[in-house]
């Protein structure tokens, strides 16, 4: 159980800010995330790494000299969002580019990619890179749709002592592919985690049992078998590693590795000893030298009991990375040389971040007309926020079944995010182009993860057919549903029958387009589109999940419909209700 905490959706920001300020020394807060207390010495490559909430010491207790410059912090379980991350990079940016390093999720990837691309239009040269060590999530030949697990950590710390040498960006890339390539993790669980204000936890293990290959967002495990023995534990986690070395490592004997056993949150360092002992015992048997092993939490999923073992088979470039220096709030190595004196901490470092938010010159002008349809637009979204409200729990059970179960707090964060940014334009005279544009990137901003990037996406597309000029008309409407549908495949790269939102998104949009051509009014070609929206909905529980964290779990998913898909399809109806309070605000 998590016991700790206030409102279940402030626990993230709260925990940041508690962070900040008990490790000043290191850290200082800034919109998004924390960045170095002190700044990024001019012309070294920034490492800015980042996931969501729930794993510490990852993500914002790797931040300090010898690894990461800064960390963008999301929601518990979901990814930061690209402004979020944009926004920590800009504050770490010393001259010399940025490099973002996150786990291999489809939240992550979308994110940090958006944020690059965001940052290149800044000017600032930024280059992604997505760890992926888990080799219980897909096989050596699919190794790209790996998660990353505690692998997290001897990639992330390889990159940031490449820049620590002063490497330049294409150097530090490099190191992060050669530790990356050569990272193998596997994991195994006693019992799930329970979220903030969850009242069970995300899966369950029977007694006596284990489940295997798990990863770190409460996603149940790949199989199970009776619960081990210590030394049978260090057995399966060095024996699964053994089996799959890199390319260039011929054999296990005379190698050197870098070993990780990675705590997942309630299992005490006594018992990760006991295990170790073992796991050293075994990969000596094997004769594998360790370098620098590390035994403890470092990448945990709030109260998991579980544990990680991870090993990087060192070069001696690899090897001289892994052993430089380093010194954050949660990970210490080494002797770092003095800091320069213009880097000494700033005492006055406030508590709650520096918010520097750009400049907002208001809303664009916009016709009478479309601000009058605007009115629309907003009762729209209030009928989401309410909706989506009435459903949180449901939606985080249903995600919970082969998923991290943040789905019902995360579109909460989203659409609540959404109305009030709508509410602030349209206060302010926004035509309905504007208000959904706003509203879509408030909730890409607070939502983070997956779902918050497409459903900004969603609304931004339907924002940019809108416009501001005049009353949206049904044929207008129905094209920005079509842009958001064909946005939302491109962005996210799911397609129909992938069990995934886009198995409601589509034919919805196709209903909702063959009933307006037929010259229906809005109104009624909304309805019949939204019955569509049901049934698709219902009918993906017959699917199995081949994208995002489900699919490492197809088999437990069937007979549960996707999330995604069934939050779309409750928000098609709650719309309809909202077109039918406004019948004069559209033709």
């Amino acid at each position: 159980m998590t016991r700790l905490f206030n409102d279940p959706a402030a626990f993230a920001d709260e925990a940041l800010e508690g962070f900040a300020a008990a490790h000043r020394r290191w850290v200082r807060p800034v919109t998004g995330g924390v960045v170095r207390a002190a700044a990024t010495p001019a012309g070294q490559v920034a490492v800015v790494i980042g996931g969501g909430s729930g794993h510490y010491p990852a993500f914002s207790g790797l931040v300090g000299r010898g690894l990461a410059h800064g960390a963008a912090v999301g929601n518990v379980f979901a990814s930061p969002s690209a402004q979020q991350i944009r926004s920590v990079a800009r504050a770490a940016h010393g001259g010399a580019g940025v490099l973002l390093m996150y786990g291999n999720y489809a939240g992550d990837v979308l994110h940090f990619g958006q944020a690059a691309e965001r940052l290149a239009a800044d000017g600032i040269d930024a280059r992604t890179f997505a760890v992926a060590d888990d080799v219980s999530s897909a096989g050596p030949d699919e190794s790209a749709k790996r998660r990353g697990i505690a692998g997290d950590l001897p990639v992330f710390k390889a990159a940031a002592a490449a820049a620590e040498r002063g490497l330049p960006l294409d150097g530090v890339v490099r190191a992060a592919e050669r530790a990356g390539a050569r990272t193998r993790s596997f994991g195994i669980a006693f019992s799930g985690c329970t979220l903030p204000g969850a009242d069970h936890p995300l899966f369950t293990v029977p007694d006596a049992r284990m489940a295997v290959g798990l990863g770190i967002h409460g996603e149940p495990g790949i199989g199970e078998e009776d619960l081990p023995t210590a030394d049978e534990a260090a057995r399966l986690l060095v024996g699964t590693l053994l089996k799959e070395l890199p390319e260039d490592v011929p054999g296990p004997a005379g190698q050197r590795a870098a070993v990780v056993l990675n705590g997942l949150g309630s299992v005490k360092y006594e018992e990760l000893f006991v295990v170790y002992r073992k796991v050293a015992a075994l990969l000596g048997d094997a004769g594998v030298e360790i370098v620098d092993p590390e035994v403890g939490e470092l990448v945990t999923s709030f109260d998991m009991a579980g544990v990680s073992l991870t090993l990087t088979w060192l070069d001696e470039d690899l090897e001289a990375l892994w052993r430089a220096p380093a010194d954050t709030p949660a990970y210490r190595k080494g002797a770092l040389d003095a800091a320069a004196p213009d880097t000494a901490v700033r005492p006055e470092t406030p508590v709650r971040p520096e918010t520097a938010p750009l400049p907002d010159a208001g809303p664009p002008p916009a016709a009478d007309a479309s601000r009058h349809a605007a009115r629309t637009v907003l009762a729209a979204l209030d009928a989401v926020a309410a909706v989506v409200a009435a459903h949180a729990d449901e939606l985080g059970r249903i995600d919970a079944v082969a998923g991290d179960g943040d789905h019902g707090i995360g579109m909460l964060r989203g659409s609540t995010a959404a109305r009030e940014a709508a509410a602030d334009a349209h206060e302010r005279g926004a035509g309905a182009g504007t208000v959904l544009t706003r509203a879509g990137d408030a909730w890409a901003d607070r939502a983070g993860g997956t779902s918050g990037a497409l459903w900004g996406t969603v609304l931004r597309s339907l924002g940019t057919a809108l416009g501001d000029r005049d009353t949206p008309d049904a044929v207008r409407v129905s094209g920005g549903v079509t842009d958001a549908s064909a946005a939302v495949r491109r962005l996210g790269g799911a397609e129909v029958g992938d069990k995934t939102m886009v198995d409601v998104l589509v034919p919805f949009a196709d209903a909702l387009a063959a009933a307006t051509a037929e010259g229906l009014p809005l109104a009624e070609a909304w309805d019949r589109a939204a019955t569509t929206a049901t049934d698709a909905a219902a009918a993906t529980a017959r699917l199995l999940p081949r994208m995002g964290r489900a699919r490492p779990h197809a088999e437990k998913s069937l007979g549960t419909p996707d999330a995604g898909a069934h939050s779309l399809a409750l928000i098609t109806r709650a719309v309809h209700g909202a077109l039918l309070d406004h019948p004069h605000d559209h033709h």
